[in-house]
């Protein structure tokens, strides 16, 4: 009996022996799922941290490539689209398609020194002199700090050049040509900071070997020279091929306004467009116009006496006793609205298009447009365009608001200067340079004479209208080379009105390379 006891006993410790060893079998078992488990877990987890890490990595780049391309250089890539560079400006005002840009290489070369330059002048004085300089600066081999445009004229606009055009792809653009700057390195900083510096107004129409001559000594000596003014002052004509050329590249590429007035501008033609075709009148009657030139044809004795003051209240304006009269017969005033009106008609412009008027404030306003409106009823502005919301940020900003006025005369159909100041010149050349788009080049020698004899009856109005279309039939912006007069620099033809070294290159994919000294 005992002995099938300790039988039974034997059996049932074999089986939990059996068991028990199973169990440790099955514990060992998941303990080694459990351990390579883990380390597949690990592998996994590595080569996801991998791939978040590349796929970042390439992201960012291709982000920043993406905001390098908008702007800048040599076209590589084709169908990415950019709200404001100038590819689909473009698009939007001339219908050519997009394209992004990369940055063209860095020139390198011995840096002589640093320019800054301080402009003065109205916005298309300014840019037109931004131009000068940058070929100077390349030409000299120096490094040009962004020039500081005029806050102190007639206009008091405190705007920055980054307010108004493209800062960054100003400089970008460029960087094959020229270096440039935001501001002083802080080692050359501290030295204009304790007056080491060389401060002048270089002399007006010189020749490109003058700033070889006698300022380029001047930036190897002080480091840094301050041109304080830079109206006019590099010569229209015989000068090198690729200063000419650079001096067009600048002017109708590297200046580029700001994507917000860009944006505004195509809104304005966009407006424009979805009535017809219009014309861009820029009528030249604002108060300052008129106190500066003293045309007074059509003012009062008030009037009269109101704009010679002002005349007399700005130092600058040298001019003081001025014969309107004389002036006004040779052919030296901006056409009054009155005048404008009669010219447009004898041109037989069509009553019903719309006349964008591009111009500041018009003297003594609805009464002096009266005669205007009443021959040409669809005058618009960009005032009337646009709700106040649109030009908020562009009140007591005359300079921004010359940018829009300049990027819708561009787009007109045709444009119609009634003087030939900085805007009326500096558009027509970029209208050739578009493509010979119409500018009507008013003789206003020859109209106030017509216009005398009209409204004195010695011309009815077939005659008189027969004699201006004859006399501007050849006056609408053609293809032509300026005329060079030695020794009367400002009688000539003005460079940025007809760069015409420029236009023979319109398809030439490379831009020109300026000789260094």
């Amino acid at each position: 009996m005992c002995r099938l006891k300790d039988c039974e006993e034997s059996n049932r410790r074999r089986r939990w022996g059996i068991m028990g060893l199973k169990t440790a079998a099955f514990g060992g078992d998941r303990l080694e799922k459990l351990r390579n488990s883990g380390v597949v877990s690990r592998s996994r987890m590595k080569l996801w941290i991998i791939r978040a890490t590349t796929s970042i990595l390439l992201w960012t780049c291709l982000v920043q490539l993406t905001a390098l391309s908008e702007t800048r250089g040599l076209r590589v890539l084709k169908g990415w689209p950019s709200c404001f560079s100038q590819e689909s400006s473009a698009v939007a005002l001339d219908g050519q398609s997009n394209l992004v840009r990369v940055l063209p290489p860095k020139r390198v070369y011995k840096n002589n020194g640093y320019l800054m330059v301080s402009c003065n002048g109205g916005l298309n004085q300014m840019r037109a002199a931004i131009c000068d300089m940058v070929a100077i600066a390349r030409y000299l081999n120096v490094t040009l700090v962004v020039p500081e445009l005029d806050k102190t004229s007639f206009w008091n606009d405190p705007s920055e050049f980054q307010d108004i055009f493209d800062v960054d792809h100003f400089i970008t653009s460029l960087r094959d040509e020229v270096r440039i700057l935001k501001e002083l390195p802080p080692r050359v900083k501290r030295r204009v900071e304790l007056g080491i510096i060389y401060t002048m107004a270089p002399v007006s129409w010189s020749d490109i070997s003058y700033y070889h001559n006698q300022i380029l000594p001047l930036i190897q000596k002080y480091k840094v020279v301050h041109l304080n003014r830079t109206d006019a002052r590099l010569a229209n004509n015989d000068q090198p091929m690729d200063i000419q050329r650079l001096r067009c590249r600048v002017n109708f590429n590297a200046l580029r306004f700001t994507p917000q007035i860009e944006e505004l501008g195509r809104k304005v033609v966009k407006i424009l467009r979805q009535n017809g075709p219009f014309i861009v009148l820029h009528l030249r009657y604002e108060m300052d116009m008129l106190a500066f030139s003293g045309c007074t044809q059509g003012c009062g004795a008030d009037e009269v006496e109101e704009l010679t003051e002002m005349r007399y209240a700005y130092p600058w304006w040298k001019e003081k006793v001025i014969d309107s009269d004389m002036k006004r017969k040779e052919g030296l005033c901006p056409l009054t609205p009155e005048e404008t009106a009669l010219t447009l008609r004898a041109l037989d412009i069509d009553r019903n298009i719309q006349i964008y008027i591009a111009a500041g404030e018009i003297y003594r306003g609805e009464r002096r447009l009266s005669s205007l409106r009443a021959s040409y009823p669809n005058l618009v502005r960009k005032e009337t365009l646009l709700e106040s919301s649109d030009l908020r940020y562009f009140q007591n900003h005359s300079s921004q608001m010359a940018a829009l006025d300049y990027l819708v005369s561009l787009e007109s159909d045709i444009f119609v200067p009634t003087y030939d100041g900085n805007m009326a010149k500096v558009v027509e050349g970029h209208r050739r340079h578009l493509g010979y788009k119409k500018t009507v080049l008013l003789d206003r020698r020859l109209l106030v004479e017509l216009i005398d004899k009209y409204n004195s009856g010695s011309l009815n109005w077939d005659e008189f209208s027969t004699a201006v279309k004859d006399s501007h039939a050849q006056r609408m912006g053609n293809p032509t080379k300026r005329l060079v007069i030695p020794d009367r620099p400002k009688e000539e033809d003005y460079f940025y009105a007809n760069p015409w070294e420029c236009l023979q290159m319109q398809n030439e994919d490379e831009p020109q390379q300026v000789s260094s000294i």
